[in-house]
């Protein structure tokens, strides 16, 4: 009898783990399936800090409020995202990471992905920005061969395909017609000049072109 329970108890055990380990394939499946390579992954907006202040001077559609992006790479069964941060730089990311960093600071992530007439510029984008990994983040914000932020970072992949510009910026906060406060302070303690139009660009910026169709939120 001892033997019957113990064997029903493996097996129940046995079943647990089976269908743990199904459920959580499918779930993985359910966000890489439908990805392509040199899709772009677009981070959404907080409402305060630097976020809020990057959105605060770029949002230009309603339904485009990020201040992050990054390029996906396949590489066979794998998922990487190559991107410039705060944190790590210029860098190669596993899109596991790169998914739990964005959950952890509750931001979310929706896919763009070039139209077909521009997809071929896609071998050419990510081996240039696999070029660029290793370099620091640009915390000005000003145009640097040396460092990039994240924007700069992807419209440099593309530069040579022409798939993005750059565009005069602005920090200039469109409730009030003048400087937002939080660029203000930042460049003044950096001792620099508020960059008014200057080039660059900025991922909601980005999210605005064209060249690309918006997939769904991942």
């Amino acid at each position: 009898m001892n033997q019957i329970l113990k064997d029903k108890s493996m097996r129940s055990i046995m079943f647990v783990v089976l269908l743990f380990l199904i459920v959580g394939c499918k779930s993985k499946s359910l966000y890489t399936d439908d990805l392509k390579n040199g899709d772009l992954l677009f981070v959404t907006a907080k409402e305060e800090g630097l976020s809020g202040a990057i959105n605060n001077v770029t949002q230009k559609e309603k339904n485009a409020s990020f201040d992050h992006i990054g390029i996906l790479k396949k590489e066979g069964k794998s998922f990487f995202v190559l991107h410039a941060a705060p944190k790590g730089g210029s860098q190669k990311q596993t899109l596991k990471d790169f998914v739990k960093d964005q959950a952890e600071d509750k931001q979310n992530i929706v896919i763009y992905r070039l139209k077909a007439n521009f997809r071929n510029s896609i071998p050419s984008a990510l081996a240039k920005a696999e070029l660029m990994v290793g370099k620091p983040y640009n915390f000005n914000y000003i145009l640097d061969d040396n460092s990039y932020y994240c924007s700069d970072f992807i419209e440099r992949a593309f530069r040579e395909d022409h798939i993005f510009k750059l565009e005069p910026m602005t920090f200039i906060d469109p409730k009030t017609g003048k400087t937002n406060v939080f660029w203000e302070e930042f460049y003044k303690k950096k001792k620099l000049k508020v960059p008014e139009g200057e080039l660059g660009c900025n991922p909601n910026g980005l999210a605005t072109s064209d060249k690309l169709e918006r997939i769904k939120e991942l």
